[in-house]
């Protein structure tokens, strides 16, 4: 319960949107260990690829601290050591390894009578290797996509576990990492290029941005609409602020121009800021047409809400933004 809007969002926000701080910190404790545990396969199973750990990355909303609660999953990329070997790109999300035909290790992931390396069974090896540590072996582990998932009894949340490679310089000098694309091939990212883009815009916002990033999200997933991908509507609300410098502490100052954004901007192409994927507005026009609709309506209220608030209608503001946020969302006292 709340008696002013200011005071509604605060609560809001360390109540129900943003992760709980004991959470965060026993994630990354555990993530560490983790990490080790993965680093020390190769001493302990000779079968095991070379790591090259010092490429070794975090990733996902997590990482970028735009991840709202629940915390459900953590992403980490694990990198190998391709000893020698080369790859030809098909295209972004279809590339080719070919292994150093001397390198016993990765030969046997490769696909049969060959030396092409199959990223499917180079996850299944991490979910073997996994499998084999007594400190997990309560614990669900099976391959998801690009993925080894890890889900540890002990926690509510799962870790995603990606094997990837670091690419040298290309023509252009940049460097990429190739992680599997879930059917037995490799596809290009660089989740060094997510971090910074997100960094740079928070701090040149004085740090604001992210608040509004996970609210946002916490509507995105309200039953009351289709729900964007995660990283879709979180590059929208970046690029809205991308050449802005003003950003408040205050998250309900931003949010009518935010969905008047989202309400403008969903039909449009949104490009992946890697310059990779291209357009990552894979929406139906369904799906554009009825979050065009929540947006439109929530950026009426928003107006409303702000206004109720300006002449000091504190309870009439606070009922307003619990039309657009639902019941979890606290009431006035």
């Amino acid at each position: 319960m709340a008696s002013t809007v200011i005071s509604a969002f605060n609560e809001f926000l360390k109540d129900t949107v943003n992760l709980d701080a004991d959470d965060v910190k026993s994630a990354r404790i555990s993530r560490t260990l983790l990490k080790g545990k993965i680093h020390d396969f190769p001493i302990h199973d000779s079968s095991f690829p070379a790591l090259y750990s010092e490429k070794d990355i975090n990733f996902g909303s997590f990482d970028r601290n735009t991840k709202k609660r629940l915390l459900d999953d953590i992403d980490m990329m694990i990198c190998l050591n391709a000893m020698g070997g080369t790859y030809l790109e098909y295209s972004h999300d279809n590339i080719e390894i070919t292994i150093d035909y001397n390198e016993k290790n990765l030969k046997y992931l490769c696909n049969p009578n060959t030396y092409q390396l199959n990223s499917i069974k180079v996850v299944n090896k991490f979910v073997s290797s996994l499998s084999s540590v007594s400190q997990y072996k309560n614990s669900q582990i099976n391959r998801r996509q690009e993925a080894a998932v890890l889900n540890l009894t002990s926690y509510d949340w799962s870790f995603d576990i990606v094997p990837c490679f670091f690419t040298r310089e290309d023509s252009y000098g940049k460097t990429f990492y190739l992680i599997p694309n879930g059917s037995g091939s490799w596809k290009k990212t660089d989740p060094r290029i997510d971090q910074e883009k997100v960094s740079d815009i928070n701090q040149k916002n004085k740090g604001n941005v992210l608040n509004v990033i996970r609210i946002m999200k916490f509507w995105n997933k309200r039953p009351t609409m289709p729900s964007m991908s995660s990283y879709l509507i979180e590059n929208m609300i970046l690029n809205y602020y991308e050449y802005r410098d003003d950003a408040s502490n205050y998250v309900d100052m931003e949010l009518p121009n935010i969905f008047l954004y989202i309400r403008n901007n969903v039909y449009n192409s949104v490009q992946d800021p890697k310059g990779i994927q291209g357009n990552i507005n894979h929406l139906t026009y369904d799906e554009k047409s009825k979050i065009w609709d929540r947006a439109n309506f929530d950026y009426d209220r928003s107006v409303e809400a702000r206004s109720l608030e300006d002449q000091g209608k504190q309870k009439e503001s606070i009922n307003k933004w619990r039309e657009i946020f639902g019941s979890e969302f606290p009431t006035y006292w």
